[in-house]
């Protein structure tokens, strides 16, 4: 029997979100009930509500989340009512010529529910954020998307794997291969380029520079475990970089703004042969110009990290028994717990950059 939750909607473009009933149907073959039991509000749902994303309006926001599978539809065996799982948004297809060759954390076919959430009353389907939608009490999502993690964890720190933690984390061990004795920079010290200054010290590296235009943000990235931090408004960020390298640059440069001019400073703060990793995001319209001799000439690998180029089924649950151990720190990520109805105010805040992150509690 279908039922009737609360759950935020981005209603249109750029207008405030709000509190709407919306009712959940049954799953169907491949599909879960899961009840949320936290959710972070993550950037990404900012740029839905912006129109960022695209225009499928209305959003059902939410989807850095963590919950209890309450009902599975046909054929699931993965997961099964009861399980305490983090919801991820690259439910792995199995299928594809990625998955066929070992590469699943690649996956060209990740797919979501079949059926749609819709709006009470209209009956008007909504576009959950990311295939999740989970600023709401319960939510449908493909059974895939459920991993299983130790129920020990709190929620509201659990629920950060699901999207921006990860991604951080991941973009320096996964993607940029940090392991001992590296030396590492991280440019842009947001939520993301803080869990890549935790991966980089959870790898063993021994250098770890944190790059940002906040005093604020550095000293935050400091309690992260940045040994070094560069305001790059009182000083070149590559020159700093560099002399902090022995004039070589460093092995591994983490990139977590999204900008031209700071991928061109990730660029040239490497290491002959090193490594650079864009996990910021940028926007449609931005264009990179880099002389092609340089391009040759350095070597190394210039990569991109798409959520952490991460495994959940892999990675949630090692990366849980590592905070559980009290080798992650993932509660210093959470800056405030918060109602559903406060979210808006949390977007707000997130734009004045006053958060790490805003969890809502249920």
């Amino acid at each position: 029997m279908a039922q009737e939750v609360r759950g935020v909607i981005a209603p249109g473009k750029n207008e405030p979100v709000r509190v709407e009933t919306v009712v959940i149907p049954d799953p169907g073959p491949g599909e879960a009930v899961v009840r949320i039991q936290a959710c972070g509000v993550c950037h990404t749902d900012l740029h839905y509500k912006q129109g960022g994303i695209n225009d499928d309006f209305p959003f059902l926001l939410g989807h850095e989340a963590a919950g209890i599978v309450e009902t599975v539809g046909e054929g699931v065996s993965d997961v099964a009512p009861g399980d305490f799982v983090i919801l991820n948004w690259r439910a792995v297809c199995g299928q594809c010529r990625a998955c066929k060759r070992g590469r699943p954390w690649y996956c060209f076919d990740t797919h979501n529910a079949q059926q749609k959430m819709t709006l009470a009353g209209t009956g008007q389907e909504l576009s959950p954020a990311l295939g999740i939608g989970a600023f709401a009490e319960k939510t449908l999502v493909a059974a895939g998307q459920c991993t299983k993690v130790d129920p020990a964890v709190a929620p509201a720190v659990a629920g950060l794997l699901g999207c921006g933690v990860m991604a951080g984390i991941g973009a320096a061990i996964n993607t940029g291969g940090v392991t001992r004795g590296d030396s590492v920079a991280v440019i842009g010290c947001g939520g993301v380029g803080d869990a890549a200054i935790a991966g980089a010290q959870l790898a063993g590296a021994r250098r770890i520079i944190a790059v940002d235009i906040d005093d604020a943000k550095l000293e935050t990235a400091a309690r992260m475990g940045a040994t070094h931090t560069v305001n790059s408004t009182l000083m070149d960020p590559v020159t700093a970089i560099q002399e902090l390298t022995d004039g070589f640059g460093a092995d591994v440069v983490i990139e977590a703004v999204g900008r031209p001019e700071t991928y061109q400073q990730a660029f040239y703060a490497r290491d002959l042969a090193g490594t650079v990793v864009l996990v910021g995001v940028p926007t449609p319209e931005m264009k990179l110009e880099l002389p092609l001799l340089d391009v040759f000439g350095r070597g190394g690998a210039l990569k991109s990290s798409w959520y952490g180029d991460c495994l959940p089924s892999r990675d949630f649950p090692m990366l849980i028994d590592l905070h559980l151990q009290g080798r992650l720190d993932l509660e210093s990520f959470v800056t405030e717990t918060i109602a559903l109805d406060e979210v808006e105010k949390a977007f707000e805040r997130m734009h004045r950059g006053d958060v790490l992150r805003s969890v809502v509690v249920f």
